[in-house]
């Protein structure tokens, strides 16, 4: 019988030993997840930055606010300001287009002496649009040369002045 007793006592050292070393294995993967995943957010809102960077930089190439070939040739970085007015009275059709964007076009060049938002009843007489609510600001932005078409006498010129467009992500919230 005391052979038996020492058998059933070594199962459950056995046993007991499997348990431990499990465990013990089970805190160091968690350990190893915790330290591989502590800097998930910080790329996250990294990944989130560098995407609004290169967004900034599409926009004003996009067909909603480029000026193709309405002044001449094809130009980059260069924004029609009668399709952003146009753009801006229809919004509601692009709510779900952009999702959470707020887009600001600030003319930058000749400096203007106060701020005057752009509305149909002031064009061109203004300096600033803004498409989206909220605030612009400790956003990316990039140059762009805003052109208009203009009446002189009985012509028509193209008039651009330079801008500067402002592009605000709406953050995402981290638990």
């Amino acid at each position: 019988m005391v052979k038996n007793n020492f058998g059933q006592f070594k199962i459950q050292q056995m046993a007991f030993m499997l348990i431990a070393v499990t465990i013990f294995f089970a805190i160091v993967g968690m350990l190893a997840l915790t330290i591989r995943l502590s800097g998930l957010k910080g790329k996250a809102e990294l990944l989130q930055e560098e995407n609004s960077k290169l967004l900034v930089t599409k926009l004003s190439n996009s067909p909603e606010f480029s000026c193709g070939e309405a002044f001449g040739t094809r130009k980059t970085n260069c924004v029609d300001m009668d399709k952003v007015m146009m753009l801006k009275e229809n919004l509601q059709d692009y709510d779900k287009f952009w999702g959470e964007l707020n887009i600001e076009i600030r003319i930058i060049c000749p400096k203007q002496t106060r701020e005057i938002p752009c509305t149909l009843e002031n064009y061109p007489d203004c300096n600033y649009i803004q498409l989206g609510e909220g605030d612009i600001s400790g956003d990316f932005s990039n140059f762009v040369a805003f052109c208009r078409k203009e009446r002189n006498g009985n012509q028509i010129e193209n008039k651009c002045e330079l801008a500067k467009i402002f592009v605000n992500y709406e953050d995402v919230e981290w638990d």
